[in-house]
């Protein structure tokens, strides 16, 4: 039996930033965090929580899976 999953890619932040005309410095104020901690989700340098990706999607009007990539792994990964 083949087991299909899928793991977590790089941040597609950035990306949605730029969809929704936003600065990382404006996301960055709606959160109420710094700067520096939104460019460490960009730069894939941390993984946002549950909380931070639902709060950051409701603020860019996206999903919380549109705020990365997603890969398909077999049951070898």
């Amino acid at each position: 039996m083949s087991v299909l999953a899928l793991k977590v890619g790089r941040c597609l932040l950035q990306n949605r930033l730029k969809d929704a005309h936003m600065t990382q410095q404006e996301l960055a104020n709606r959160m109420g965090i710094t700067v520096q901690q939104i460019n460490k989700y960009v730069r894939n340098r941390q993984k946002m929580s549950i909380e931070v990706a639902g709060n950051i999607a409701f603020i860019l009007k996206c999903h919380v899976e549109d705020l990365y990539e997603w890969i398909e792994v077999g049951n070898n990964e």
